[in-house]
């Protein structure tokens, strides 16, 4: 068995969003620096969500185009996020449940910064190919959120997290994998690895995150070069330029991106100015549209940007997508795949855009006091009844699907949530 790749995949992109030039000018920043980073507006977690509701309303779409049988051969669940609230127990439990799978399901929680999503599917891609399991699925979530918290009495234009806050977003993307790739066909083998320790960012406290910019730019950069290499050193005839009809990038920000892709034609390709400058508009920013939409999703950007390449790209025929995923500390990978016009048409049919198009449009007062709301529900709460008032204005923000997972309460450290129309 050689084919196994993504069958289906979903997008859930908030229920709030906030326009990232209106909070520049509210925090009197850079507005030039601001231009930089490619981002139009940013998904806000609001009280009632965290990584379990952002992960089920991705993947409940999924499921509900199954029949019982074949749900039933889901016998592999694995959540990826850098958001976990539990030292222990892991967040695909939650998911577990209330997705209603199979209680012979494995299910477990996968940590490694913003690589998380790309392990996770590798992993479950092996598990199709092992063959020990015949027709048997995997279900991948990646689900991230950055929730700033602001006590009272603090000062916004103060916190080190200033320059952050427009690109930190929040949301999840659901990978259906199996041995029939609808979407997306793995090219089973060709990747390319390479990571080493660097403190680039890191979480000091579930909370909070920390890190050198310049020394996370500057890792990225080097990994993005050398997981290629490595890639073609084990692919042979592979070429940046020409093998790759697309490419998909993890996506802190849309800058950032195109830093490193003009880096690659340069370095790589050996490419100069207007050729880098089109061949960046033709092959890479299709995927920036929903990363500039949503905001760094941690181990869910990488696909989010594979989202956006594949329902924004043009596909007459079947397309090689190249893929570079990178997570802090660190470890990367460049690895490939194909899509047909049909799995490009069957991902156009999940209404990603329709979603985001409908999501709440926070105002700054708004957004402020959800800050000082985020601090009820920030990581190790005990005891909580969760504010519920954004729940009915953000209704639409399902796109026409429901119901929504939302929480509800936290009782002696368990999460309670529930299903609402």
């Amino acid at each position: 068995m050689s084919r196994v790749g993504i069958e289906a995949m979903n997008v859930f992109g908030g229920s709030a969003v906030l326009d990232v030039m209106q909070l520049a000018r509210h925090r009197e920043l850079d507005l030039a620096r601001l231009n930089n980073l490619l981002m139009k507006e940013k998904t806000v977690a609001l009280p009632f969500e965290d990584p379990v509701t952002f992960g089920a309303n991705a993947a409940r779409p999924l499921l509900n185009r199954m029949s019982e049988e074949e749900k039933g051969r889901i016998e592999l669940l694995i959540t990826c996020t850098e958001s976990g609230f539990d030292f222990s127990k892991s967040a695909s439990t939650y998911l577990h449940d209330q997705l209603g799978l199979s209680r012979n399901c494995r299910m477990f929680e996968l940590k490694q910064a913003c690589y998380a999503g790309t392990a996770g599917l590798q992993m479950a891609c092996n598990f199709i190919l092992s063959g020990t399991s015949p027709g048997a699925k995997a279900l991948v979530i990646a689900t991230d959120l950055s929730r700033y918290i602001l006590e009272d009495g603090d000062d916004v234009a103060a916190q080190d997290w200033a320059y952050a806050e427009p690109t930190g977003g929040a949301g999840a993307v659901a990978l259906l994998v199996s041995a029939e790739p609808h979407v997306f066909q793995l090219d089973v083998g060709a990747s390319g690895t390479y990571g080493y320790e660097v403190m680039d960012t890191c979480r000091p406290a579930p909370d909070s995150e920390a890190g050198d910019v310049d020394l996370s730019l500057m890792s990225y950069l080097d990994c993005c070069e050398q997981a290629y290499r490595a890639y073609e050193a084990k692919v042979a005839g592979a070429d940046y330029r020409d093998t790759f009809q697309y490419l998909a990038f993890h996506t802190p920000f849309g800058g950032m991106v195109k830093g490193a892709h003009r880096t690659m034609m340069r370095k790589v390709a050996k490419a100069k100015g207007a050729e880098i400058a089109e061949d960046f508009e033709r092959r890479v920013v299709p995927g920036l549209g929903y990363c500039g939409r949503v905001g760094n999703i941690m181990g869910a950007t990488v696909f989010l940007s594979l989202a956006g390449t594949i329902c924004n790209g043009d596909y007459p025929d079947p397309r090689r997508v190249g893929l570079f995923s990178y997570g802090s500390g660190c470890c990367s990978e460049f690895y490939s795949g194909v899509v047909t016009p049909d799995g490009a048409e069957r991902l156009r049919t999940m209404g990603i855009e329709g979603h985001l198009d409908a999501r709440y449009q926070l105002s700054l007062d708004e957004y402020d006091e959800l800050l000082r709301e985020s601090a009820f529900v920030r990581v190790g709460t005990r005891d909580t009844v969760v504010n519920q008032d954004f729940v009915a204005r953000t209704a639409p923000a399902t796109g026409g699907r429901s119901p929504r997972l939302v929480l509800r309460a936290i009782k002696e450290f368990h999460r309670e949530y529930t299903w609402i129309d």
